[in-house]
């Protein structure tokens, strides 16, 4: 089947998903889980191959972590699939509704979008949490994974397809795509595909970007900061740095530059040396840094690095204003956090720090679509459109309108006959 093809496939099955009842979509969601479970020793058997290709062609340690399915990542997928049924359907829900006149209401109500073109990296789990985020939104999608993940890409789409269509689901609604070929392909289809959504390097979306006409959704870098103020608890701090960093190196939202007030740095770099490099961290940092730990002096080019790796570059600056102009000239625009007990500086720093999740006393790793109780995630976007951040079913979703009349005409209200109400209507009195 031509990628063409396929997107024709997809759209025709978006529109019936898109009618589709919710209890149906759930059940298809279980029947999913359950299936992935059933069959993971075919899955594990299948990502082994990948693994162990992927190896002999030198695949980056950071990549090979990521192209990993073992028995956690399918904990961690069929818990992202529950927690998605326990959540409301989003189809058809009543945004604001407006009494125009007697008899003609008018409703905003969220829709699917339509296609999603999904091109994504080593993570096969990715593509299980953006096919159930897509099924339950009433999407139809085309994925493009990584050629490292193959061999697991194709058994999990294709337990995916079976478990749904069983359920219930139109036959075409998961397409997966292999060839590189078939991404630029995807790019001309404006008429079949709706929205793009790229996960990659940054020169990677630009590229996206530039070589369609179709609306793109993405993030490139996750260059994640974490600002230890002056009025940080060390005791808080030095958990939340070990944890934004270690917790899993190979990830958007991990920690790559700690900056660090002046005036506590003498006192706490030392316990932040002690307890990273115990987590097997190297460390690089800026002259004054040097100047008080032994560790790699850093250069520019480490301020603009996402590692992905156990490594972590820390600045020292003089003002929480520092700290700031420092994000927004090297960050990407993904998380950065506070740590302190100082409650307006806190609030002054989420206020004025321009991303698309900003934390205090909490660690960067919590900036992720499951742990906001969206279900899952498609990724985590840096752009400034209807979804930022994390991006669940709400992000998947966009809106019509509906209005309800009994023979209502415009002439009557241009020639003053009938006057406009514009009277706000309760959502929740109003039937779904």
């Amino acid at each position: 089947m031509s990628i063409q093809d396929a997107a024709r496939e997809a759209k025709e099955a978006a529109r019936k998903l898109a009618a589709l009842d919710g209890k149906t979509k759930n059940r298809a969601l279980e029947g999913i889980a359950r299936r992935l479970t059933e069959r993971k020793e075919n899955i594990f058997a299948a990502n082994q191959k990948d693994l162990e290709r992927s190896r002999k062609e030198e695949l980056a340690p950071p990549l090979i972590k990521r192209l990993t399915f073992n028995q956690g990542k399918l904990d961690e997928v069929t818990t992202g699939i529950t927690s998605l049924i326990a959540l409301d359907d989003p189809v058809g829900k009543k945004l604001r509704a407006t009494e125009l006149d007697e008899g003609l209401n008018l409703y905003q109500v969220a829709c699917p979008i339509g296609v999603i073109g999904m091109i994504f990296e080593s993570r096969p789990d990715a593509l299980v949490q953006i096919a159930s985020l897509c099924l339950k939104s009433g999407n139809g999608v085309l994925l493009k994974g990584g050629s490292e993940a193959r061999e697991t890409n194709r058994i999990l789409a294709d337990i995916i397809a079976e478990a749904s269509v069983d359920a219930g689901c139109p036959a075409g609604w998961i397409q997966l795509l292999e060839s590189r070929e078939e991404v630029q392909e995807m790019l001309a289809l404006d008429k079949l595909i709706d929205l793009i959504i790229p996960r990659g390097s940054n020169s990677f979306v630009q590229y996206i970007m530039k070589n369609s006409n179709i609306p793109v959704m993405g993030h490139a870098d996750g260059i994640c900061h974490v600002y230890i103020d002056a009025q940080a608890d060390p005791d808080k701090a030095v958990p939340i740095v070990v944890d934004s960093k270690t917790q899993y190196v190979a990830v958007c939202n991990a920690l790559e530059t700690l900056l660090i007030n002046r005036s506590i740095a003498p006192t706490l770099l030392p316990r932040l040396k002690e307890a990273l490099e115990a987590r097997n961290v190297e460390l690089r940092g800026c002259d004054e840094t040097v100047g008080i730990i032994d560790v790699e002096k850093a250069d520019e080019k480490d301020w603009e690095t996402e590692y992905l790796d156990y490594i972590l570059s820390i600045k020292i600056v003089g003002s929480p204003q520092e700290a700031i102009d420092h994000i927004h000239r090297y960050g990407s625009g993904h998380t950065d956090a506070i740590v302190t007990e100082d409650v307006t500086a806190a609030e002054d720093f989420m206020n004025r720090v321009d991303t698309a999740d900003v934390l205090w006393n909490c660690s960067t790793r919590f900036a992720d679509g499951f742990r906001y109780g969206l279900g899952a995630e498609v990724g985590i976007s840096t752009a400034k459109i209807h979804a930022r951040g994390p991006v669940g079913m709400e992000g998947l979703m966009i809106y019509k309108w509906r209005l309800y009349g009994n023979g209502h005409i415009v002439d009557d209200y241009s020639t003053g006959k009938k006057h406009f109400i514009h009277r706000n209507i309760n959502i929740q009195d109003t039937a779904k």
